[in-house]
C-alpha cells in the first residue's frame, strides 16, 4: 500500500489524516507544532509523525497559499510521487509547479468543506461526507493522477467532484466562497448589531455565521485571487444599489421587480444543486 503524508494539520489537513485513515491508507502527518502532531496520534487520525517528504508516495499539502506554493517549488518529494494541494486558489500553486522543472506529478485539489472553527481540534474523519470536491486540470495533468485521487476522494467520503481548470476555479470560487466570507463580514459591521439579542432569527445566523473569518488566512486567500473578486464585488454593489435606488425613490414597483428577479434565479439555483 501506498504511503500517504499530510503536510498541516489543521481544520482540513487533519480531517484527510482522519479520513484516510479510518478508510485503512497508512497515513503521516506533518505538523506545525508538536502541540497538533500529538493531538493526531492521540486522536489515531495518523499512524506517526513524518519525518521526511522524500518516503512518501502520495502528499497533500494543507497549508497556507505561500507555504503551499513554497512546498512545492522547494520541498524533496519522492521521484515520481503524486502531489496534490487543497489551497481555495488554484492558478497560483499551478503557475509555482509548471513554472519548474520537478520530480512529482501533480494534481489541484479543494474540498468544499469546513467550519467557523478551526485548528486540528475541529477536524473530523467525517468532515467531507457528502462534501463537493473540486479538480483542477492542466494541460499537463495525467488521466491516471485524476483517477488515483478519487479513489481517495471516495475513500474519504466526498460526494460530488468537479473537474476544471484552475482559471476557472478561481472564478467560481471568488463568488461562491471569498465574496460570501466578505459580505458576511461586512454585515456585521452595522451600528445596529449590537445590542439585537431577541431580534435574531435564522436569517440573521445564515447571514453571520462566516464573518468571523481568520485575516491571517484569508488576507492571503484574496490577495492570490484579488481580480476576480473585485469584479464580483463590483457586480453586488451594482445590484444593491438598485434596490437601494428603488426604495429612496419610493418606486415599490420597481423593487417588487428586482425582489421577484432574485426569487427566480434562485429557485434556478436550487433545481441546479437538487
Amino acid at each position: 500500500m501506498k504511503k500517504i503524508a499530510v503536510v498541516g494539520l489543521g481544520i482540513i489537513g487533519g480531517s484527510i489524516c482522519g479520513a484516510l485513515t479510518r478508510a485503512g491508507y497508512e497515513v503521516h502527518g506533518f505538523g506545525r507544532s508538536k502541540a497538533s502532531v500529538d493531538y493526531a496520534l492521540n486522536a489515531g487520525y495518523i499512524q506517526a509523525e513524518g519525518e521526511r517528504l522524500a518516503d512518501y508516495d502520495v502528499v497533500f499539502i494543507a497549508v497556507p497559499p505561500s507555504a503551499t506554493i513554497e512546498y512545492l517549488q522547494n520541498a524533496q518529494f519522492k521521484d515520481g510521487a503524486l502531489v496534490t494541494d487543497i489551497c481555495g486558489v488554484k492558478e497560483a500553486p499551478e503557475r509555482a509547479v509548471y513554472a519548474q522543472k520537478r520530480n512529482y506529478r501533480y494534481v489541484g485539489l479543494h474540498p468544499m468543506a469546513g467550519k467557523e472553527t478551526s485548528g486540528i481540534a475541529s477536524a473530523s474523519p467525517s468532515l467531507f461526507h457528502n462534501a463537493n470536491l473540486i479538480i483542477t486540470i492542466a494541460p499537463q495533468t495525467q488521466a491516471e493522477d485524476i483517477a488515483e485521487l478519487k479513489e481517495y476522494a471516495v475513500a474519504m467520503g466526498f460526494g460530488k467532484i468537479v473537474e476544471c481548470t484552475a482559471a476557472e476555479h478561481d472564478k467560481k470560487i471568488a463568488l461562491t466562497s471569498q465574496l460570501a466570507h466578505i459580505v458576511s463580514n461586512a454585515y456585521v459591521k452595522s451600528s445596529e448589531v449590537r445590542g439585537c439579542d431577541g431580534f435574531t432569527g435564522g436569517s440573521f445566523q445564515d447571514m453571520t455565521r462566516i464573518a468571523g473569518v481568520d485575516e491571517q488566512v484569508w488576507t492571503p486567500l484574496y490577495a492570490h485571487n484579488r481580480k476576480n473578486i473585485v469584479r464580483e464585488l463590483n457586480a453586488l454593489i451594482e445590484n444593491l444599489s438598485t434596490y437601494r435606488d428603488a426604495l429612496v425613490q419610493e418606486d415599490d414597483q420597481k423593487l417588487s421587480e428586482i425582489l421577484r428577479e432574485g426569487r427566480l434565479i434562485r429557485e434556478t439555483i436550487k433545481r441546479g444543486n437538487d
